[in-house]
């Protein structure tokens, strides 16, 4: 069910009502589009049996059992064996850090009395101590007992389940369990926006008071999707004795800034008089204007739009372009071509 990622100026206007829409660029995205185990250069795990905090019962591996990636999708995987559950915890830490922007996670959520599946964010340095103090993004958290409901919650020193102050909403998500699903924030210095299906239901506001307690999220956090198996929240109903596994299967994670312009994708070093294609994928209804360098024309061929075909010509030269969408116009990243020595 993956679509076409045509993204690359963004521009949302989420909610119901009237909301002022936000311009947004793509500067990461996991489409998960090969087989075997999830990208090293993207993600690491998060190993152990020991509870995490939480009494949960699994033990989380770094197994292909685990968590796979197959037909575009990653599929975290909790596993009942000999009567011990096993599961995956995938981390983005040190590999994949963001400060601010918008997150977004497709995903279709495990069922069974005892799950727990989560997709979430944790502080990357830890500069403000443990947790709760270091602050967490939960973007999506589901239990298995109460399979329409989906929650998002930020924790801090001053807001947390340990001393019931916690901050956070729900919704409900019928669908979740047989459908992919929309799971997404949006982040920057004044507050963060929770959304379902681009449905904001929950905003956690900054207070402005410029302390930690309140708001650590100032600072580079990373990304974590796991399952649970029972634990304090996801154990409260127990857990169904017949549950043998659960399964989390993700389509796609993309990460947009509002700082990063557009990039050209196109080859660096081209032969005098040959052909060579330039792209820059745009979201339906926006416009390109591509500006080429003095002796490059297009090809007749070439029809423009997010992608041009054209006749190099004798000289090294940098391809540009204009993308105009509802939020204005932007420019591409200039993107430099160098002319090939053909000369032996």
């Amino acid at each position: 069910m993956k679509k076409a990622l045509f993204i690359i100026g963004l521009c949302l206007g989420i909610t119901a009502g009237i909301e002022a829409q936000h311009c947004y660029h793509l500067v990461w995205a996991d489409e998960f589009n090969s087989d075997g185990i999830p990208s090293a250069e993207n993600w690491s795990y998060d190993t152990g049996d020991h509870g995490w905090g939480n009494n949960e019962l699994q033990n989380y591996t770094c197994s292909p059992a685990n968590s796979y990636v197959k037909n575009g999708i990653l599929t975290i995987r909790a596993l009942k064996q000999e009567g011990k559950w096993s599961s995956a915890r995938l981390v983005s830490k040190n590999k994949r850090d963001f400060l601010y922007g918008r997150v977004e996670v497709m995903a279709r959520l495990p069922e069974g009395r005892g799950t727990w599946p989560a997709i979430w964010m944790l502080l990357t340095g830890w500069e403000y101590g443990g947790w709760p103090e270091s602050g967490e993004i939960d973007i999506m958290e589901h239990v298995g007992y109460d399979p329409l409901t989906v929650h998002g919650t930020v924790h801090t020193a001053a807001y947390n389940h340990v001393n019931g102050t916690q901050v956070g909403n729900s919704i409900n998500v019928p669908a979740a369990f047989t459908n992919f699903n929309l799971y997404a924030i949006e982040w920057d210095s004044t507050g963060i926006d929770f959304f379902v299906n681009n449905e904001k239901y929950f905003s956690f506001a900054n207070d402005g008071n410029h302390n930690f307690e309140s708001w650590p999220f100032n600072k580079p956090f990373h990304l974590i999707l796991n399952i649970a198996i029972g634990g304090n929240w996801g154990g409260r109903e127990g857990i169904d004795d017949n549950l043998k596994e659960a399964l989390m299967d993700i389509d796609y994670v993309r990460v947009y800034s509002t700082s990063d312009a557009p990039k050209i994708t196109g080859p660096a070093k081209v032969k005098p008089r040959s052909a060579a294609t330039f792209s820059l994928p745009v979201q339906t209804g926006a416009s390109v204007e591509w500006l080429l360098p003095e002796g490059v024309r297009r090809s007749k061929r070439s029809a423009g739009g997010e992608s041009i075909r054209v006749k190099w010509g004798k000289h090294s030269g940098t391809v540009n372009a204009v993308v105009t969408n509802s939020c204005g116009r932007m420019n591409a990243h200039p993107h430099p071509v160098d002319i090939e020595n053909t000369k032996k």
